[in-house]
């Protein structure tokens, strides 16, 4: 289910954002940052905007800068959802860009990344990409997962997770609501939790004003926690 919230907050897409690179990885046209020297890998699934979005790409490097190789690949073949496109509304979208079709798209990444060296690797997912990671941490291809208020996620999905994985959440999710979320730590049976985020959106880790102090606390919190998780799990 995708609702009105999973479009909230477009960012402003900018191609040269980020301290990074753009370049083919694993077939796909990816940002890259951080040194192919580092202990761990991190694969970023973006929400349904893309890899351009500036605030994306901050994290990836803040990501890299903690010690990992990051890939945050372009998975929607330079068409990101436009909430401004009345004639093509998200559920229409998603047609061409079924999280199916994200997951094929994914393996071949973790492929690439472990033809240089990467044993261990990571993979944080945000609404849309959230799905994604879910597939591929019951599919044995990562090591590591970080759920960022995600979309399509049900259960069932939860009980066949074989990584280790996070799930931070938005107390204010119409679709994937709290008790939603909660439901998915009472089924893991693989370490993890899931953390609640008062008086935040659906979309906050990702979507916001870097100019509002009360919007960036808590998307720092979620960064932070991610990080930790990394720290733990991909070394």
């Amino acid at each position: 289910m995708a609702g009105p919230q999973c479009c909230n907050n477009p960012p402003a897409l900018n191609p040269n954002s980020g301290v990074g690179t753009v370049e083919e990885f694993g077939g796909l046209l990816s940002y890259i940052t951080g040194s192919s020297d580092s202990v761990g890998a991190i694969l970023l699934v973006s929400d349904v905007f893309g890899f351009e979005a500036p605030n994306l790409r901050k994290l990836a490097d803040k990501i890299a800068a903690a010690g990992y190789y990051v890939v945050v690949p372009e998975f929607m073949h330079g068409d990101p959802y436009d909430p401004d496109n009345a004639e093509r509304p998200i559920m229409d979208w998603f047609k061409d860009h079924g999280m199916d079709k994200g997951f094929e798209e994914a393996k071949p990444i973790v492929s690439a990344l472990k033809s240089k060296g990467f044993s261990i690797i990571g993979a944080a997912g945000f609404c849309w990409g959230g799905k994604v990671v879910v597939e591929l941490a019951k599919s044995g291809y990562i090591q590591a997962a970080v759920l960022c208020h995600p979309s399509f996620v049900t259960v069932d999905d939860m009980k066949e997770v074989k990584a280790p994985i996070a799930v931070l959440g938005a107390e204010i999710d119409q679709h994937f609501p709290p008790e939603l979320l909660k439901q998915y730590e009472g089924v893991l049976s693989v370490e993890g939790y899931v953390k609640i985020f008062p008086g935040v959106a659906h979309g906050w880790t990702v979507r916001y004003d870097v100019a509002d102090k009360k919007a960036v606390e808590p998307a720092e919190e979620a960064h932070q926690d991610m990080l930790d998780w990394f720290a733990k799990y991909v070394k």
